[in-house]
């Protein structure tokens, strides 16, 4: 079970920078007690957090009430593409909400109307339909439920979903049965024998990335290639990040036409810039039938999608495939904002751009600390850093956790570790972070990696 940050007052150096400002004590006793508040009426598994109360973001940084400020190199959980607070998206918030409008089910409303053609302008050709959400576990959810009826309009028996060991795509049921992590899902006793998972050719823990290895698994597996009814991948792994070879990809991609499978990608985490491209699959050079979005889609509100070719989404009538909150008018004037900042402020440029400096310094820091870091993969505006025992490619959650804090301790914010066995240190800074304040937060944060070691 993971640990919680200690709910502690603790003396610290001063940090005052252009970025950063810590002013000598953190968790103070009003931050204690308010947390502690909160405990007594929240569910346990929330508790899992850096010891701070939220007051106030804006662009790249976070502050509490009490002086601090932190470079966040969280973007909240990959959701603040934009950037944290941005005037744009909290006018178009606010000009909604002041009609009032603030739902209308799924009659239509001019703010889901605009999202929609947006949307399926920046997509790629061919997938021409959306259908709006609000989490990203519905947004697979929903795919999860469009491939197998999809696969059983051609065959009855072309029912099997293929996903990758280590993957996640949501918490709840079908999304944790197609994720990749025994313990995530092991509170479903009968899980779908249907959803099969395949090794993930990231190249550190599975060193094997020949597309031979997935025909020879579900082979293994005795799954009928002729019965596989979509394939979902995540975009990449968030457990890495691990992105599949682009060869690797391009291979998928003609394996899913040869047998009449579709293919998914789960662009929850790597959509709207992240990656450097509009859309991460963008770095493989394919086209998926279709994909899954969340997260960074508003850089605010809750809200997600699916896009896909109109035969696969329109294989539902009206009214058989609904959402209570489907493209909520606020959220949706919030995500057309979020897209045009993205689009006005060059900002998917701006994650490639940086997010080379990004990619050179963890490099840096692997090589430097190559004995407890074992894999530093980083494109665009996202990288992770695996922390491991020394001698084995073991995770080293203890390790990644000591990190996470000291860096909290000196004014970069990160969220818990996470990935396999938690050993991975998730970095995922707003795409509006300029190459000034990520060298600042490669320094804190190659740092925070010496101090850990050397403890």
């Amino acid at each position: 079970m993971a640990k919680e940050f200690p709910l502690e007052t603790i003396k610290v150096d001063p940090v005052e920078t252009k970025y950063r400002k810590i002013t000598g004590e953190l968790t103070n006793a009003e931050t204690i007690a308010r947390i502690k508040e909160l405990r007594d009426v929240e569910a346990r598994s929330m508790r899992g957090q850096l010891p701070i109360v939220w007051d106030k973001a804006e662009g790249v940084n976070v502050y509490d009430a009490y002086g601090n400020k932190w470079l966040d190199f969280s973007s909240g959980v990959l959701i603040t593409n934009a950037g944290h607070g941005r005037k744009k998206i909290v006018d178009a918030i606010i000009e909604q909400a002041s009609k009032p409008l603030l739902t209308t089910y799924c009659f239509a409303n001019n703010p889901r109307i605009d999202l929609a053609k947006k949307l399926i302008d920046i997509a790629p050709e061919g997938l021409d339909k959306v259908f709006l959400l609000s989490t990203g576990s519905e947004s697979t959810e929903c795919a999860l439920k469009m491939m197998r009826t999809y696969g059983r309009k051609i065959n009855d028996n072309k029912n099997v979903i293929v996903s990758f060991l280590d993957s996640f795509h949501g918490r709840t049921t079908g999304s944790q049965q197609m994720g990749g992590m025994a313990g995530g899902k092991a509170w479903i006793k009968n899980q779908d024998p249907d959803i099969v998972h395949v090794p993930f050719p990231d190249g550190f823990r599975n060193e094997d990335v020949s597309f031979d290895l997935f025909e020879k698994t579900l082979a293994d597996l005795g799954v009928n290639p002729d019965d596989v009814a979509g394939v979902i991948s995540e975009t990449y792994q968030g457990v890495g990040p691990n992105f599949m070879p682009k060869e690797y990809a391009k291979r998928l991609r003609s394996w899913c036409d040869e047998h009449k499978a579709l293919l998914c990608y789960d662009e929850v985490q790597a959509g709207f810039g992240r990656c450097g491209t509009m859309w991460g699959f963008e770095v493989y050079d394919v086209t998926p039938d279709l994909f899954c979005m969340g997260k960074g889609f508003s850089s605010s509100l809750p809200i997600s999608g699916v896009i896909g070719r109109a035969e696969i989404m329109d294989l539902y009538g009206p009214n058989e495939m609904t959402s209570t909150h489907s493209a909520n008018p606020v959220c949706c004037a919030a995500a057309l904002a979020n897209i045009e900042i993205i689009e006005e402020e060059n900002l998917v440029a701006n994650a490639q751009e940086v997010g080379v400096v990004l990619a050179e310094k963890l490099d840096e820091i692997q090589k430097e600390f190559s004995d407890v870091i074992g894999f530093a993969p980083a494109v665009g505006m996202v990288g992770g850093l695996l922390m491991i025992k020394k001698g084995t490619k073991d995770p080293d959650y203890d390790l990644a956790w000591e990190i996470i804090y000291n860096c909290y301790k000196k004014g970069l914010l990160l969220f818990a570790p996470v990935g396999v066995g938690g050993g991975c240190v998730k970095i995922a800074p707003p795409l509006c972070m300029d190459k000034e304040a990520m060298l600042e937060a490669c320094q804190v944060l190659r740092d925070a990696v010496a101090e850990a070691v050397a403890k």
